[in-house]
């Protein structure tokens, strides 16, 4: 199972999230999150958090809908987000999938970012996606597949000290074996070799940028 993360965040393409959404996803708007599922025509299975940025009317048209909904006071001391995490990873899902958590403020944008550092979320694979980008957090032991285009754009970003041991096969700029340091900008800006790549950690957390290149995203628009 899959679980889908709507938050409060712009959504850079809105119209591309059907093309994301599989049949058998479940559904969580983290409070305003669920403002993007009325304006798509989409029924979330659970609504959660403070509900200080959702209209009452809309809230009760989602319930009376099917949505589920899980308030908590708002003098919590989550974000909406956190709270949708948690509540995800509760049901065990193979991957979470994190819509509008990249917003205008960079302190609740970096929060958000950092969220999938927590060792309770370290066991699920999460991906916040927004248009063309992508990014995940790989952690201590872990490795990861890459399926993407050739010259898409991967960057690497340890957080929380360094990030020891990081190998890299199929993309221009290969690591063996290297330390990151925190605050280094050595993972920034490599590119894929073909349509698939690795990244794995020995030790530390990694964040995992990916981008499409802009002559992809330019073919794309053309066809």
């Amino acid at each position: 199972m899959r679980a889908v993360i709507f938050a409060n965040g712009p959504l850079s393409d809105p119209q591309s999230v059907h093309t994301l959404l599989q049949p058998e996803d479940w559904l969580i708007a983290a409070d305003g999150g669920a403002q993007h599922c009325l304006a798509l025509n989409i029924q979330p299975d659970v609504i959660i958090g403070d509900f200080d940025s959702l209209e009452q009317h809309a809230l009760e048209q989602l319930r009376q809908t099917g949505s589920e909904l899980i308030p908590h006071d708002r003098h919590k001391d989550q974000t909406d987000l956190e709270l949708a995490l948690l509540h995800a990873q509760s049901q065990n899902p193979q991957e979470i999938l994190i819509l509008g958590a990249i917003g205008k403020r960079w302190d609740q944008t970096l929060a958000n970012l950092l969220l999938p550092a927590l060792s309770e979320l370290s066991h699920v694979r999460i991906w916040f996606v927004d248009g063309h980008q992508r990014a995940t957090v790989l952690h201590s032991g872990d490795s990861l597949e890459i399926e993407a285009q050739p010259g898409d754009v991967v960057s690497l970003v340890p957080i929380r000290g360094p990030a020891q041991g990081v190998r890299t096969h199929g993309l221009e700029y290969s690591l063996d074996g290297e330390t990151l340091q925190f605050g280094s900008t050595l993972g920034i800006s490599n590119t894929m070799l073909g349509h698939s790549a690795s990244v794995a950690v020995e030790s530390g957390v990694l964040v995992l940028f990916l981008s499409r290149s802009m002559d992809d995203r330019q073919n794309k628009e053309v066809s």
